[in-house]
């Protein structure tokens, strides 16, 4: 991992959350943490020094994280305007995902969630190290082209679209018709 020394910044609704989260992060030791607990102690720390990551809960009081972000993305006089950035809430609604997508949050994750999940999650956001986008050009959001389904396309008539399996191989009761399910 490439991770080697990271600076990661944590803001989380609460001092307590931030303490468990920074706890839980700072055992890898190729991280550093720095937790904050206000937006302006985080932007007068990244008018100093540059940060690799962003952890920032749309619960906290102030302004909305996504508006945080904007503004991150925005301002020059940030030495790391580029950086990652995961985001945490309860729950998420259909504007939320809107605005963090605008924003170029890169992933949002739900509440309660175990710490060990976000330092996996930070680990591989280090890892992979997509920020998507170019400051003040448009959509900053992850890469979905490659999601929207191909036109003549049809699901396969077994696989419903709630199905969270995906077949790897085709399906040889089709061939075969003594293996197919008694029913």
């Amino acid at each position: 991992m490439t991770a080697t020394g990271k600076k990661i910044a944590i803001l989380a609704a609460n001092p307590a959350l931030t303490a468990v989260l920074a706890m839980v992060v700072v055992g890898d030791s190729r991280l550093r943490v720095r937790p904050f607990e206000t937006e302006s102690e985080l932007f007068a720390y990244m008018r100093i020094a540059p940060l690799d990551m962003l952890v920032v809960d749309f619960d906290r009081e102030g302004r909305p994280a996504y508006e945080m972000v904007e503004a991150i993305r925005l301002n020059p006089e940030f030495l790391s305007r580029d950086l990652p950035v995961i985001a945490l809430t309860r729950a998420i609604t259909l504007p939320m995902r809107q605005q963090a997508i605008s924003a170029g949050i890169d992933e949002v994750v739900v509440k309660p969630m175990s710490p060990r999940h976000l330092l996996q999650r930070v680990q591989a956001r280090l890892l992979n190290r997509s920020v998507i986008g170019s400051l003040g050009l448009g959509y900053r959001g992850p890469e979905r082209r490659s999601r929207l389904p191909m036109a003549g396309l049809q699901p396969s008539p077994r696989r419903r679209n709630t199905d969270n399996v995906v077949p790897l191989f085709p399906d040889r009761r089709a061939a075969r018709p003594e293996l197919e399910p008694l029913a």
